[in-house]
């Protein structure tokens, strides 16, 4: 049900656009209401809005080839099967014949962007950005737009490697630790990483929120911002529940496993609001800057490690003196003591579980 203030802004909303016979808006006024509280409202006013937010013109719109047509690209297997996988983005009853409708749409819409531009890697989990317009704006438009933000918004995510993604989402820290140094401290000494943004910051949380109110929500946002944005949506996410970080335990997995969980109850106007707050507050290239010197330091704290390592390996390596010369028969007995194989055996259940671990969260950001 429609709340009051949610009533009022979508009648706002509707009186701009029957005032202009091709029902466009002036791009400032759209961003500010994209931007405010409840965002564009409703589906139905998006599906007119959030072309003109993405720059799109819709009397210009290419037809959408078969898919029989892209059977032929290297992508297509890969895309097909993710897109099998979505089953949880389309709404609740559609009914089969219309879901397997959406379903080739989606893949078509997908093999288009990166058939026109080859220099472009698909990852997974585009597809659940394709998805959300899909389902707002229909095929033509939702191609229309995701060829535009996959060369603005999407483009360092599409780039060969994930190396320069990966070091965007370590934009987070310098935010978290300008704002609370005591929850950046703790999260640093977790060495959690950034491994649970990555699905937020490559789906626009599309992957991540069960509530589609909430990722449409989201989305007007993020066409009315900045490209970078969702990485201070991402501190701001963050700063908020920095009293409940603070409480687990200062390791790695469980960390990770508290923040790679979205709660329900999130409140994203709030938090929607603290992240516009951020960045104005703090400007990319003092963000950057930061980031070069954590950089720097962890490079220069594994080539420590390394040091050590070598060093040990070194010592390791000496010839014993013949005093203490013993042949293999003699000094295995000695290393392979009951303690010894128990340690040796908790390490290597410890690595494995560890391993699995990983490869499901990287299966669940959409990484293979």
């Amino acid at each position: 049900p429609e709340s009051d203030s949610e009533l009022n802004k979508r009648l706002e909303i509707e009186a701009l656009i029957t005032q202009n016979v091709d029902q466009h808006i002036a791009l400032d006024v759209l961003i500010k209401l994209s931007l405010s509280p409840h965002g564009l409202v409703n589906d139905n006013i998006r599906r007119v809005l959030w072309p003109q937010l993405a720059g799109v013109d819709i009397n210009r719109l290419e037809r959408a080839p078969s898919l029989d047509a892209l059977q032929n690209h290297p992508e297509y297997n890969q895309v097909v099967l993710d897109v099998n996988r979505s089953l949880k983005r389309f709404p609740p009853g559609i009914p089969y014949e219309q879901r397997i409708a959406l379903q080739d749409q989606l893949t078509v819409l997908i093999l288009r962007v990166i058939k026109k531009y080859p220099n472009l890697r698909y990852y997974q989990g585009y597809h659940d950005v394709a998805v959300t317009f899909l389902l707002v704006a229909g095929e033509e438009v939702a191609y229309a737009i995701m060829e535009q933000l996959s060369t603005t918004h999407f483009s360092e995510c599409m780039q060969e490697t994930m190396e320069a993604t990966q070091r965007r989402l370590m934009f987070i820290w310098p935010v978290v630790k300008f704002e609370n140094p005591e929850l950046y401290t703790f999260l640093q000494k977790s060495t959690v990483g950034t491994l649970f943004a990555l699905p937020w910051y490559l789906t626009w949380f599309g992957h991540s929120l069960n509530s589609y109110k909430s990722v449409v929500r989201l989305y007007d946002y993020f066409l009315a911002s900045p490209i970078y944005t969702p990485i201070f949506v991402t501190a701001a996410i963050l700063l908020y529940r920095s009293n409940e970080i603070l409480k687990e335990e200062c390791d790695m997995a469980s960390v990770h496993c508290l923040l790679s969980r979205l709660p329900e109850n999130l409140p994203f106007e709030e938090l929607l609001k603290t992240s516009s707050k951020l960045f104005d507050k703090y400007s990319l290239s003092r963000i950057e800057k930061d980031v070069d010197e954590l950089i720097r330091n962890e490079n220069e704290k594994r080539q420590e490690e390394e040091k050590l390592i070598l060093e040990r390996r070194r010592k390791i390596s000496r010839p014993v003196t013949a005093g203490r010369n013993l042949g293999l028969s003699q000094w295995l007995p000695n290393v392979l003591t009951s303690k010894s194989v128990l340690v040796t055996t908790a390490v290597s259940i410890v690595v494995g579980v560890c391993a699995y671990y990983y490869k499901n969260q990287y299966l669940a950001a959409g990484i293979s």
